[in-house]
């Protein structure tokens, strides 16, 4: 009954897209699908809108409509991938380069402004000068609490976290509860919006029932005390990747592997000597099961857990597309466990690496790149060999990625990590090379963060227009 009444919400959403309405109120549209978690549904609708959009504006760079109009387009443009010039921007500056007082009359305008700046790319000096406009306005305006409530509530939690960088998922539950608040809101979406989260989180239920019972099979959690029983974290985090209802064996995939990367790192990080981490290192990277009679049998348990998981997501590929990736995986498990063991090395002998020695080695032992490879194959994509060239030598794209990650982690968490007994993060290298202070090797490593947050965003473009 439930799924009866879903789609037949969202065939009338299907015609409210392919109306014919203004450009503002497409966007407006496209935008309220996007944060109600519902755009999955209608991707080819909503890249047919966006192409139309986008080539109409090729013709006028910098358009006439609002504050509002004009920075909700351009981050909508430039999310889906388009090449869209800061010059967007361009009638809204005075003669000194700066915003125009008068625009901070629109407040929905601001907003937008705001969350447009962080899709910024390399050199845009005008995005940089919005977000600064911006932020110090609408932080002044909540002080100052005005009667909009909805409005109240949109801004806080942008200035909390922007949009662009908020797990879609998580995004898609707090906006349900706001949305209903907005005068004028389209009550056929909003049920839509509810009926299709419990729709797709009763899946992702049967997925974490699933996990969960692989994870007590593998006896990780018994046998080894000593590691983090985190499945629930590591399903979760696989929602933030992949949350659509056809990609359940992905995220079963995904939350296996950040298991297994879990428990692995705490072998390294916690509990395994030095010579045993090295005996542990050598039997991965031959993947050989007799490899493991030299083991503790600790290590036994979780190297025969690590093999047979992968052997069956394997296995499970071969018989599906023919093609054995087991070479691909455990390449990626040897990386892994080599840069584990280098940490291992540089906390038995007290030693703290330069920040680029660090950098070089933590984008690997993040373990993003592992999860990635996994997900490409569980994804159930063809497999191509532009594809496999890519995930085995680990290009740009994966390496931005990972450090991203990685710089995140280390501003959010190094100082905890260091007191369990952790090697110094990249603060702490930062820090014992250039003799700075925390303070000032934080914002070092935020910013560091930040250019590769750029070199990402450059690299997805290529991306995007070489399939255009």
């Amino acid at each position: 009954m439930c799924t009866n009444r879903i789609n037949k919400l969202k065939e009338e959403v299907r015609v409210m897209l392919n109306q014919p309405i203004n450009t503002l109120d497409q966007l407006e549209l496209i935008d309220t699908l996007q944060r109600l978690g519902l755009a999955y549904h209608f991707e080819d609708e909503i890249k047919r809108q966006l192409m139309g959009i986008y080539n109409r504006r090729r013709a006028d760079v910098a358009g006439t409509e609002g504050l509002h109009a004009i920075a909700l387009e351009f981050r909508l443009l430039r999310q889906q991938g388009y090449t869209i010039s800061q010059d967007f921007f361009s009638n809204f500056l005075d003669e000194m380069g700066n915003f125009k007082i008068h625009l901070c009359e629109s407040l929905e305008g601001m907003l937008s402004l705001y969350e447009a700046s962080f899709l910024s790319e390399e050199d845009d000096n005008i995005l940089q000068v919005a977000r600064d406009f911006t932020t110090s306005y609408l932080n002044n305006y909540i002080k100052q609490n005005n009667n909009n409530k909805y409005m109240s509530m949109l801004i806080t939690h942008a200035l909390e976290l922007p949009l662009h960088w908020r797990p879609p998922r998580l995004e898609t539950r707090w906006f349900i509860d706001v949305y209903k608040r907005k005068l004028g809101k389209n009550s056929l979406m909003l049920e839509l919006a509810k009926l299709d989260f419990n729709y797709v989180q009763a899946i992702h239920q049967e997925d974490l029932k699933s996990t969960s019972r692989w994870w007590k099979n593998t006896g990780f959690g018994e046998k080894l005390s000593f590691a983090r029983d985190r499945i629930m974290e590591n399903f979760l985090w696989t929602i933030g990747m992949i949350f659509e209802p056809e990609f359940g064996y992905c995220r079963k995939v995904s939350t296996k592997v950040n298991a297994l990367l879990t428990t692995i790192d705490d072998v390294y990080d916690v509990y395994g000597t030095l010579d045993e981490l090295e005996l542990f290192t050598d039997a991965v990277g031959r993947w050989d099961v007799n490899a493991m009679e030299q083991l503790p049998d600790y290590m036994k348990i979780c190297f025969l857990g690590l093999q047979n998981s992968i052997n069956e997501i394997a296995f499970d590929t071969l018989k599906e597309q023919g093609f054995d990736i087991i070479p691909y995986l455990k390449k990626s498990w040897a990386d892994v466990c080599n840069s584990y063991l280098l940490e291992a090395k540089w906390y038995n002998s007290n030693y703290t690496p330069t920040l680029q020695e660090y950098l070089d080695n933590a984008w690997i032992s993040i373990g993003n790149a592992v999860v990635l490879i996994h997900g490409y194959f569980a994804s159930k994509t063809p497999i191509t060999n532009d594809a496999l060239k890519a995930l085995n030598e680990y290009q740009h794209i994966i390496r931005c990625s990972c450090l991203i990650f990685r710089l995140t982690e280390d501003l959010g968490t190094s100082s905890d990590e260091l007191k369990r007994g952790d090697v110094p993060k990249s603060i702490q290298c930062y820090m014992h090379e250039t003799g700075a202070s925390e303070a000032r090797a934080r914002w070092h490593i935020a910013c560091t963060n930040m250019e590769m947050d750029m070199e990402l965003k450059i690299v997805k473009l290529k991306i995007v227009f070489y399939h255009y």
